[in-house]
């Protein structure tokens, strides 16, 4: 199963076991909100594991696929609130199927902020 794949199939099922076994131990993650990159496996998976928390209920759907054979940029969307959440996940993976960096994307300027105040809530559980 390829990390791509592996990827959707997490998303799926919210196994947190996959999931860690997914990230690189030196993975990286960039938020839509917070300024630096966030390192590490931890992190990664802290931040991630909150998003699918905070996303991944009904309505969140993928709806475009661009691939390269160490990457991937995934379009989904959502509406949560009342508000339609329009963003994009770019995914890179190592040459064992690892993902290493993943930076997510989000717009219009009212999804950033709710998504900022949820994930602030969700990350302090």
């Amino acid at each position: 199963m390829s990390a791509l794949e592996k990827w959707y199939a997490y998303a799926k099922s919210h196994d947190s076991k996959a999931l860690w076994e997914l990230l690189a131990p030196d993975a990286v993650f960039e938020s839509p909100v917070v300024h630096t990159p966030q390192r590490g496996r931890e992190i990664t998976f802290k931040y991630l594991d909150s998003a699918l928390k905070v996303l991944g209920g009904d309505g969140f759907r993928y709806i475009g696929e661009w691939t390269s054979p160490h990457g991937a940029v995934l379009e989904f969307e959502r509406e949560i609130d009342g508000i339609r959440i329009n963003g994009v996940d770019m995914i890179s993976w190592n040459e064992s199927g690892q993902i290493t960096h993943f930076k997510v994307m989000i717009r219009p300027l009212k999804a950033i902020n709710l998504l900022h105040q949820l994930m602030g809530a969700q990350l302090q559980k």
